[in-house]
C-alpha cells in the first residue's frame, strides 16, 4: 500500500473512534432504564404540592372537605321552604274541625295572583262535601269550615230536620280581577269561595238564586246564610247585589282598613 492510502486509513479510524464510543456509552445508558421509565417517568405520589390561588368558580365555592369536586351547577341550591308557624296552626284547627283537606303545591300564576300554602278542601265535619273540590289559602279554608259546622248545618236541621249533603261551589282560587275593575280579586289569593248550591241529606236542593214568594223555607235559610256569615267573612255578596251574583254566594275574606266589612 501506498504512503498516500495509509495516511488517509489512519484518518478515517481517528474519526469513526469517537463515533464508536459515542454510540457505545448511549446503549450502556438505554440498558440501565426500562421502557415504561423512560415513557412514564416514576412521581412521587406521597409529595405534598404548593397551594395554589383559587381563580374563577374556585374562589366562589367555599373549601369543603366533604365534598370530592365542584357542586354541580344544575343542581339545586337553596333550602326548601319552612312552613311558618301560622300555616301550621291554622292546619291544626282544620284537622280539630274535622276538615277534610290536603297540602298542594304552591301556587305562582303571576305577580298578583298566588298562594304560597294552598290546601285543597274536599269536606268539613259532620260528613260534610264540598264538590268541587276548592283550592284555598289556609285561613279561607278555616273560615268557611267554621262557618258552615257553627251557621250552616244549624239552620239547615231548624228549617228542614236534615243535615247538609254537599255544598255545591262555583269557584275557589282563580287568577282574575273583580269584574268592571282592574282590582284584583280575592280569588286570586285563594282568599275567596262562590257557594252556588247547597244539597241536604233529605233529598232537598236549595239554590243560593232568589227563591219564589212562597219559598218560605228556602227563603228563612238563605236569609241566614247572608247574615250569619258576616261574622265570619268579611264580604258576603250574593243574589240582589247585583247582576254577578244573582246566582250565588261570595264569600271572602279581603282585608280592609278599620275592619270594614261589607254583607250585601
Amino acid at each position: 500500500m501506498s504512503f498516500l492510502r495509509r495516511m488517509r486509513s489512519r484518518e478515517t479510524a481517528s474519526r469513526q473512534r469517537p463515533a464508536a464510543a459515542l454510540l457505545l456509552s448511549g446503549l450502556a445508558i438505554l440498558s440501565a432504564c426500562s421502557v415504561s421509565d423512560v415513557m412514564r417517568p416514576n412521581v412521587d405520589v406521597g409529595q405534598t404540592t404548593a397551594a395554589v390561588p383559587a381563580r374563577g368558580l374556585q374562589a366562589l365555592v367555599p373549601s369543603n372537605p366533604f365534598l370530592a369536586g365542584y357542586p354541580r351547577l344544575n343542581a339545586p341550591m337553596s333550602q326548601p321552604d319552612l312552613m311558618p308557624a301560622g300555616e301550621r296552626d291554622c292546619r291544626r284547627q282544620l284537622k280539630r274541625l274535622g276538615v277534610k283537606f290536603r297540602d298542594v303545591a304552591r301556587i305562582r300564576d303571576s305577580a298578583s295572583c298566588g298562594i304560597d300554602w294552598p290546601v285543597e278542601v274536599t269536606g268539613f265535619s259532620g260528613n260534610v262535601g264540598l264538590k268541587p273540590a276548592a283550592t284555598l289559602s289556609c285561613q279561607m279554608a278555616l273560615a268557611f269550615a267554621s262557618w258552615t259546622k257553627d251557621e250552616l248545618a244549624p239552620a239547615a236541621r231548624w228549617r228542614y230536620f236534615s243535615g247538609v249533603k254537599t255544598i255545591h261551589q262555583g269557584s275557589s282560587y282563580s287568577c282574575r280581577s273583580i269584574a268592571g275593575s282592574r282590582t284584583i280579586s280575592e280569588h286570586a289569593k285563594g282568599n275567596a269561595l262562590d257557594v252556588m248550591r247547597i244539597e241536604l241529606k233529605n233529598g232537598n236542593d236549595i239554590d243560593v238564586r232568589k227563591p219564589g214568594w212562597f219559598a218560605f223555607r228556602q227563603r228563612g235559610l238563605l236569609n241566614n246564610v247572608r247574615s250569619d256569615a258576616c261574622g265570619y267573612f268579611s264580604t258576603v255578596l250574593g243574589p240582589g247585589y247585583n247582576a254577578d251574583h244573582k246566582d250565588h254566594f261570595h264569600f271572602d275574606i279581603k282585608e280592609r282598613r278599620n275592619g270594614y266589612r261589607a254583607c250585601k
